[in-house]
């Protein structure tokens, strides 16, 4: 694979002047403005990335150094978390909101996703506040508040169109991955079984909790059955438990992340949808 970078900067509609101050910075002697949204610098110095990306940051612009030549049809899995990266909820959130507890759960959810709580405990504590809740709690979630985030459908239907297998890694809950993986076509989807009794949540977990290290497990075994090397794994998420899956692939994207999976990442989208990816690549 090559080790020249192309810079790619994205935005709706990005200002001459600030694309002239951003390839000046990053060296780039080659410029190519494919689409409206896209200009692509080719050439430009690694070393001055972190310099370069806080300026596209300064100016609002998605950025990102990515191989020179590589096109998205090259990477074989995607890997992808399932809250606040494929869907718009913490569908945990959204369930204890039906019981009128969303304030207590949130502020748990918020604290774990930031690296600050041990997932597990973090998670055992929020669905044992649970117990009592009717199973229809959970229709109501996916029915009428779960919805895709921007660009996920045109994500998926590259994947397809491309041959990447999908793969979909979730703390949260069997109820959605299932009902995701089977009204959108993924391949594979892990995630924490509710335990359901009469009809009603318990407050406890069935079987092993899928944690940051469950994440990075279940990326490696899929990668390893589907004969592929590293660097053909693309993974996707937004907190501190996605971390670890995010150093495993090839290249690792924090999705309108928390700031330290944002600094840990190899790309960070913090202003377009999903389908920003694909712009990345060509």
């Amino acid at each position: 694979m090559s080790t020249l970078k192309t810079l790619v900067v994205l935005a709706p509609q990005p200002d001459p002047l600030h694309i002239d101050d951003i390839a000046g910075l990053a060296e780039a002697p080659h410029r190519d403005h494919p689409r409206i949204d896209v200009v692509r610098m080719r050439g430009a110095d690694p070393a001055r990335r972190a310099e370069v990306l806080e300026r596209c940051r300064r100016h609002g612009y998605d950025a990102a150094y990515v191989d020179d030549g590589r096109s998205f049809a090259d990477f074989r899995l995607l890997v992808s978390d399932m809250d606040s990266t494929l869907i718009n909820i913490e569908c945990i959130d959204e369930i204890a909101d039906i019981k009128g507890i969303k304030p207590q759960v949130a502020e748990i959810t918020e604290r774990a996703m930031r690296g600050e709580l041990d997932f597990a405990a973090a998670l055992r504590e929020r669905v044992a506040l649970l117990a009592g809740l009717p199973e229809d709690a959970l229709r109501q979630v996916y029915e009428q508040r779960l919805r895709l985030n921007p660009g996920a459908l045109e994500l998926l239907a590259a994947c397809k169109r491309h041959g990447v297998r999908t793969l979909l890694v979730s703390g949260g809950f069997t109820y959605f991955t299932d009902r995701l993986k089977a009204d959108y076509g993924l391949d594979q989807a892990y995630a924490n079984q509710l335990e359901i009794v009469d009809g009603r949540l318990t407050g406890r977990l069935v079987g092993d909790i899928v944690d940051a290290e469950a994440k990075r497990r279940l990326l490696i075994a899929t990668r390893d059955a589907l004969g592929l090397a590293p660097g053909q794994v693309l993974a996707v998420g937004d907190g501190a438990n996605d971390l670890p899956m995010l150093h495993e692939a090839g290249v690792g994207i924090a999705y309108h992340a928390k700031p330290r999976v944002s600094a840990e990442a190899d790309i960070a989208i913090e202003h377009g949808g999903l389908d920003a990816i694909l712009r990345l690549y060509h």
